[in-house]
């Protein structure tokens, strides 16, 4: 930053690198053009489609997962004892709850993937649309 003194005051140069800050400060607080505000739009909805499919699938996963640490530890620890039930019941039963969490957690991309198909389909109109305009 250089400081210049003139007859009527002051006077900066900025550094390029302090001219590109400024510049992206003032962008902050300065209404969006329409362009920059399709475009944003435009973001936001191709982000919702990856981030709602994302969140269920993550979900699903999660939850297999531990349904399936329960029926092994059923499989595989003296939880008899808490449950009343004999050692060849409790095997059984972990066994099927183990199978149930990890089907729950296998479904988890085929879901993925039926979201991500459902809400492209959705989408699609208003996204054609916006990419439209903005290529014009």
């Amino acid at each position: 930053m250089e400081n210049n003194n003139e007859q009527n005051g002051f006077s900066y140069t900025y550094s390029a690198r302090e001219q590109a800050e400024l510049k992206k400060i003032r962008e902050k607080y300065t209404p969006p053009t329409e362009t920059e505000d399709k475009m944003a739009r435009l973001r936001r909805l191709d982000a919702s489609v990856t981030n709602t499919a994302q969140a269920v699938a993550l979900v699903f996963g999660v939850l297999g997962a531990l349904i399936l640490g329960f029926g092994m530890s059923l499989c595989m620890t003296d939880l008899k004892d808490i449950l009343g039930s004999y050692r060849d019941m409790n095997m059984v039963i972990g066994i099927v709850i183990g199978l149930f969490g990890g089907i729950l957690a296998g479904l988890a991309y085929p879901i993925y993937n039926a979201i991500v198909k459902h809400k492209r389909k959705k989408l699609a109109p208003e996204i054609i649309r916006l990419t439209d305009e903005l290529m014009k």
